[in-house]
């Protein structure tokens, strides 16, 4: 029976989990083994994973996935260094958040996307057009929300903090920000999730390396298991991204979980 919010086990999580992979994959190799699907159109589970391995074996792919990985990261925490501060400011203060709001929240529905052709007239093709892709494209969401967050403080223990002395730069350094910070590395962990979309369509224009450069020249190729291989890499790194900064989430604020 299905309950409504009815919690599950750990191990019937895993279990759950898994089986949905499994499905996945039999309900592929259905299609492409029993003709249904032209392999040159999908390619089957065991011809992606020889493409896969040939790519990682004669083609440099480890190359291609570590410059993935650090334009990533590098556009990331640029986004994070700029946003998180702003955010808190927007938060915390009311005439700040009156300030930038209009315009963070217009920027946040412009697709990073929109941006390329003018990022390669100002920056080139090179390294820096890719890192601010990402940069625009993570920017804006984590002042908002970041923003959102701290504005939603407990008032209490904003006016317990004046009661015993506090002043505003301590309510916002001793109070607002410890009791936001599990929050905010949240919303971190979310949107590094997007900021890997915004890489492979960074990497589609004016690239010779990366994950997304690889799939494009796939699909001049017709090589359907070497782009499937390289979007099941993707989602393997953010898999495991994901699970990284969870941990490192309990391992710093373990009272979130209280």
């Amino acid at each position: 029976m299905l309950r409504p919010l009815e919690p599950i086990g750990q191990g019937a999580r895993i279990v759950l989990g898994i089986s949905f992979f499994i499905l996945f994959v039999l309900g592929w190799g259905f299609a492409t083994f029993g003709g249904y699907v032209s392999r040159t159109f999908l390619a089957d589970p065991l011809t992606m994973l020889a493409d896969g391995w040939a790519l990682l074996a004669d083609h440099g792919f480890l190359f291609d996935i570590g410059v993935t990985i650090w334009r990533v990261l590098g556009g990331f925490v640029l986004a994070a260094i700029v946003a998180v501060p702003i955010g808190i400011l927007m938060g915390a203060y009311k005439p700040i958040e009156a300030f930038f709001e209009p315009f963070v929240s217009f920027a946040r529905y412009l697709p990073a996307s929109a941006f390329i052709p003018l990022l390669i007239l100002w920056a080139g093709i090179g390294e820096v057009q890719k890192l601010l892709v990402i940069f625009i494209g993570s920017v804006f969401q984590i002042i908002l929300m970041v923003a959102v967050s701290v504005g939603s403080t407990r008032r209490d223990l904003v006016e317990a903090a004046y009661t015993l002395g506090a002043r505003d730069t301590g309510i916002v350094r001793r109070v607002m920000i410890p009791a936001n910070a599990p929050e905010i590395a949240e919303i971190l962990r979310l949107v590094l999730g997007w900021a890997w979309t915004y890489v492979i369509v960074a990497e589609l224009i004016g690239s010779s390396s990366g994950i997304g450069h690889m799939i494009i020249d796939s699909q001049a190729l017709l090589a359907t298991g070497q782009i499937i291989f390289g979007i099941i890499v993707i989602g393997l790194i953010g898999l495991v991204s994901d699970f990284l900064f969870k941990a490192a989430n309990r391992w710093l604020f373990p009272w979130r979980l209280a």
